[in-house]
């Protein structure tokens, strides 16, 4: 199982894979805000684990498992944004919590917010909520 850390990379090179076609170290080092040179050892690291094949000087391609994780935690975190969304966390506030939260929650947890994200998505579970909450703001 891959570390935060680890998500965090694979996480974004299947973003990058997804949008542009293609992942480059430096993308990634932009995307994450970390040196080219974390990036490179990084993915170093995630050609050993067989998330990705790379290539120096010749780019990178998640494996199959790869992208079946990255998959998973762009759900996760698109899952987690709706969630709060869904419940009237303040815009501003989302993503930095979603950041804060992705990587310590159980799978199992994930997937009982999605039930509830479901369950939530009715509208007029929705306007009940909303109510709900305004009466207690």
């Amino acid at each position: 199982m891959p570390t935060p850390t680890m998500e965090d990379y694979i996480e974004q090179i299947y973003i990058l894979m997804e949008t542009k076609g293609y992942a480059r170290v430096s993308a990634i080092a932009e995307a994450l805000q970390v040196q080219p040179s974390s990036v490179t050892k990084m993915v170093q690291k995630l050609d050993r684990d067989a998330y990705l094949n790379y290539e120096k000087y010749q780019g990178l391609i998640l494996t199959s498992k790869g992208k079946k994780v990255g998959e998973r935690l762009v759900y996760r975190h698109e899952l987690l944004e709706k969630f709060l969304r869904i419940i009237g966390v303040d815009e501003k506030n989302i993503y930095t919590d979603v950041e804060g939260i992705e990587h310590h929650l159980s799978w199992n947890s994930i997937d009982r917010i999605g039930n509830l994200v479901q369950f939530l998505e009715d509208p007029e579970r929705s306007k009940e909520l909303k109510d709900f909450q305004s009466k207690k703001d």
